[in-house]
C-alpha cells in the first residue's frame, strides 16, 4: 500500500539521510517515475523533502528537522533509547523493528551501553510461549488455565485471570486472580505448565503498580542468622545483603524470613556449608529433621 510505503521512506531517510530514487524503487519493487510522485506527495503534505543532482546526490530529509521538533534534550533522548534498548529484552521474538523506528526518529548515539537477557542460563523450552500467550491474555484480557506446581510439591490445575506479568528477584512471576483461591495471587512462570488461553473475557482492572510502597514488616518475620562458610562466599554476595564476616572468613548473617520450615529450608539448601545460630525454635526443628534423616537411613 502507498501509505506504508510513504511511511518507510521517512524512516529509510531518517536512518540514511541521503538515497537515490533507484535504491528506493528497488527495494519496494515500484519504478523511479512512483518514487518521484512518493516524493512529491510527502513535500505537498508538509514534509521537508528534497532532491539533489549530481555526484552524491538523491533524495534527502532537510537536516535535524526531527530533532528541532523534538522538546527533548539529548540525554532524554539517550535514556529513553537506552531504557527501550534494556525492555527489549522480553520481546522474546527479537523483532527490533519499533527500537530502530525510535533511534532513526530521535537520532541519538552511544546507547549500547546496556544488555539485559531476562532468560536463564539453562534451556527451558516452554518460557518463550508461555510469556507470550500470558502477555497476549493479558493485553486481550484473556481468562487463562494452567497446571501450577506449588512449593509443597501439589500440582493443582488453575484457573487465573491474568493482570500483569512481573520480574522480581531474578525471577518472572504472573500476577492475577486466582478463582480456586478467590484471591489475587502470584504464580512463578518457571512452575506453570500446560497453559492455555480461553475464549472467555473478563473485565477487571489492573493495578498500575504492585510493589509501590511496600516495605518488610519485621513483626511478621523471624529474625534469623546463620553461620555460613566461606566455600560458599558466592551465594552470601548474591542472597544477603546483611553479614559480617568473622575471623575465619566465614560469614555470619542476618535476615528476615517467614516462618520455621522456610528457616530450615533455606539453611539446608547451603548443605553442610549452614549452621542455623538463631533462633531457638529453628535449630531444635533442624536437629529433629536430622534424627528423622538417620532414623531412615539406619
Amino acid at each position: 500500500m502507498q501509505i506504508n510505503r510513504l511511511f518507510e521512506i521517512i524512516y529509510i531517510l531518517l536512518e540514511k539521510r541521503t538515497v537515490t530514487a533507484a535504491e528506493l524503487a528497488e527495494r519496494f519493487e515500484v519504478s523511479a517515475r512512483t518514487i518521484y510522485r512518493d516524493v512529491e506527495i510527502l513535500a505537498q503534505g508538509g514534509m521537508p523533502i528534497y532532491m539533489s543532482k549530481g555526484k552524491g546526490g538523491g533524495i534527502s530529509l532537510l537536516p535535524d528537522f526531527i530533532l528541532n521538533k523534538a522538546v527533548l534534550t539529548e540525554e532524554e533522548k539517550s535514556e529513553i533509547l537506552s531504557s527501550l534498548q534494556a525492555f527489549n529484552a522480553v520481546n522474546l521474538s527479537k523483532s527490533e523493528t519499533a527500537l530502530s523506528k525510535l533511534t532513526s526518529m530521535l537520532g541519538a548515539k552511544n546507547t549500547d551501553w546496556i544488555e539485559v537477557d531476562f532468560s536463564s542460563w539453562g534451556h527451558f523450552e516452554n518460557d518463550e510461549a508461555n510469556f507470550e500467550n500470558i502477555k497476549t491474555s493479558i493485553i486481550e484480557k484473556k481468562i487463562i488455565t494452567f497446571m501450577y506446581a506449588s512449593g509443597k510439591a501439589e500440582k493443582l490445575l488453575r484457573e487465573v485471570l491474568p493482570l500483569k506479568l512481573v520480574f522480581k528477584g531474578a525471577a518472572w512471576y504472573l500476577y492475577g486472580y486466582c478463582t480456586l483461591r478467590k484471591d489475587y495471587r502470584f504464580f512463578k512462570l518457571r512452575r506453570i505448565t500446560e497453559l492455555s488461553v480461553t475464549n472467555t473475557g473478563f473485565e477487571m482492572k489492573t493495578p498500575e503498580t504492585i510493589f509501590a510502597g511496600q516495605k518488610l514488616d519485621a513483626d511478621s518475620y523471624i529474625k534469623t542468622e546463620l553461620l555460613i562458610s566461606k566455600t560458599v562466599a558466592f551465594r552470601v554476595y548474591d542472597e544477603i545483603s546483611h553479614y559480617e564476616i568473622n575471623e575465619n572468613g566465614d560469614f555470619v548473617c542476618q535476615l528476615y524470613l517467614p516462618d520455621i520450615a522456610t528457616i530450615c529450608a533455606y539453611a539446608a539448601s547451603f548443605g553442610a556449608y549452614c549452621t542455623i545460630l538463631s533462633p531457638e525454635q529453628a535449630i531444635a526443628e533442624m536437629k529433629g529433621r536430622l534424627q528423622n534423616s538417620l532414623k531412615n537411613y539406619s
